[in-house]
């Protein structure tokens, strides 16, 4: 280990030589972007490495809050029927100027109409570059959306096919906006059109720089944002797969902050007067999903049984070393609507075992898929797995633990060739639809969001009834009976919501923890 670290040192070192005297903030990210169009992915590991760098959206989240702010439009309206909705845009907005591409012009609604239409129109030149708009099929926009039309050239409207209560938080704010016209004109006149994923060009407070991949992404700050200039010069992502490594990292002072600690490390991590430990209550949930697409776990009786064979007090104790807690539903409890009446299956591996006989299910040979990096849903998925696997061999059922590089099994798990697979979500804005809808409703089952491939009709009339809604408490009530059906419907075994945890050297300010579980190095962030 020692000599990976100084090999790692080195390289970090060699990387940012020439510039001792900017102010340059090192983060050990936990696993290369799948790309850098948000739009195309789902990760966060992803967003942070752009649309919290590169790119703005129209509207989005205060940093450490779930309260929307003016982005790149300045002020927005919603009609009295909650079918249209007019955004007014920031003049004045530049993009950045790269080696690959020299802006003309300024950002204006052409920009906004060529990012969702992207995502939206069939017809659209860079529909189908890059592949499939994951985000935008989950939240079902395609059908929600009759029409987007550019008033002017700072003024955008979006007019629904139905009133839907978080759309201005969700998709509006989402991390799914690369807006830009011009550049993607040049790219395909040139015939280079699948650079615009790859060589990123946005109006974020930071510029892509370079990308090697699995080992460092570089930005500098953007001397022209809209917002003011970033406290820091460069940012460089620094990307260690290892939370051990990570540690080290932090503790020699090669990286400034690091995510998604090993929960044994944090005591440590606390005692040193060189790292603040910040924490949170995660907005988060982890889970373990069911193909109900194939059998056996197309049977309820199956799924509630392996639920309950699964000690999820273990798992929490164990894995997480205590720090969240035992999950009963797909919303976290610090979620409006969160149901605190549903009962969860208890850990009976002998009543498990007698259901498994009544279905008729012996002999069962399945597998659990489990994902390569840390997520704050899940810091070992790996441990979890065979924490998992042991307490099925305990009812008579062999699982096999099957993992991918991290943007191949999100593709994969995507597409269902999983039985089962763990997984996990940190809320995108603060409304319940954004788990359930999301992650268990049946626009998602179709285009993978849900990994349960599950759609439950009375449970997504619930929530399509919930959106058109906009008085909070009679959204409750449909939110706390659809997590009723949930839970007897078993689709998920619900594993833990955990405590966000986030070291940052001492030489660190202004950093905060985001409910959201976003990476911000902006809007604050500085070093002494």
């Amino acid at each position: 280990m020692k000599k990976s670290l100084l090999a790692a040192g080195l390289g970090l070192s060699m990387a940012l030589s020439g510039v001792a005297q900017a102010k340059t903030m090192v983060f050990c990210s936990e696993g290369s972007p799948e790309g850098f169009t948000p739009s195309l992915y789902s990760a966060g590991t992803t967003f942070d490495a752009s649309s919290q760098t590169i790119f703005n959206r129209l509207v989005q989240f205060e940093t450490g809050t779930t309260k929307v702010i003016p982005g790149l439009a300045e002020s927005w309206s919603a009609s009295d029927d909650g079918l249209e909705y007019t955004f007014n845009l920031r003049k004045g907005v530049k993009f950045h100027s790269t080696p690959y591409f020299t802006p003309t012009r300024d950002f204006n609604a052409d920009d906004i109409m060529f990012s969702f239409n992207r995502q939206w129109d069939k017809d659209h030149p860079y529909y189908a570059v890059g592949g499939e708009h994951l985000y935008f099929g989950w939240m079902g926009m395609d059908g929600l959306i009759g029409s987007i039309d550019k008033i002017d050239d700072h003024t955008v409207k979006f007019t629904l096919t139905k009133p839907e209560s978080p759309f201005v938080s969700n998709p509006i704010a989402s991390p799914i906006l690369a807006p830009l016209t011009e550049y993607a004109d040049n790219l395909t006149a040139s015939g280079n059109q699948a650079d615009i994923d790859f060589k990123p060009v946005g109006t974020g407070p930071f510029v892509f720089k370079s990308y090697k991949k699995d080992s460092m992404i570089r930005y500098e700050a953007f001397d022209d944002y809209w917002d003011g200039r970033s406290n820091i010069d460069k940012l460089v992502f620094a990307i260690t797969t290892d939370s051990s490594v990570r540690y080290q990292k932090l503790k020699a002072g090669e990286c400034h902050v690091m995510p998604y600690p090993n929960p044994a490390d944090v005591a440590e991590m606390q005692a040193d007067p060189e790292i603040n430990v910040l924490e949170q209550e995660g907005l988060n949930v982890g889970y373990l999903a069911f193909n109900t697409e194939k059998a056996p776990f197309d049977q309820k009786m199956v799924r509630q049984a392996l639920s309950m064979a699964i000690n999820k007090q273990a798992i929490l104790d164990i894995v997480f070393e205590g720090a969240g807690s035992v999950a009963k539903n797909p919303i976290p409890p610090t979620m409006w609507s969160y149901n605190h009446a549903v009962r969860d299956y208890a850990y009976d591996p002998a009543g498990a075992k007698s259901m498994l006989d009544a279905a008729g299910v012996s002999g069962l040979k399945t597998n659990i898929w489990a994902m390569p990096v840390q997520r704050p849903y899940n810091p070992n998925a790996r441990r979890m797995a065979e924490l998992i696997q042991a307490d099925w061999a305990a009812v008579g059922v062999d699982a096999e633990i099957v993992t991918f590089e991290w943007g191949e099994y999100l593709k994969r798990s995507n597409a269902g060739e999983h039985d089962t697979v763990l997984l996990g979500w940190t809320g995108d804005n603060g409304d319940p639809d954004n788990f359930m809808g999301v992650l268990l409703g049946c626009a998602a089952a179709k285009s993978g969001g849900n990994r349960a491939r599950w759609c439950h009709e009375e449970f997504d009339s619930l929530l399509n009834e919930a959106r058109q809604l906009t008085d909070q408490a009679e959204r409750t009530v449909l939110y706390e009976a659809a997590q009723e059906i949930f839970k007897e419907e078993a689709p998920w075994v619900t594993i833990a919501h955990s405590v966000a945890f986030k070291p940052v050297r001492a030489e660190v300010t202004g950093f905060k923890v985001h409910p959201l579980g976003s990476h911000i190095f902006y809007d604050g962030v500085d070093l002494k």
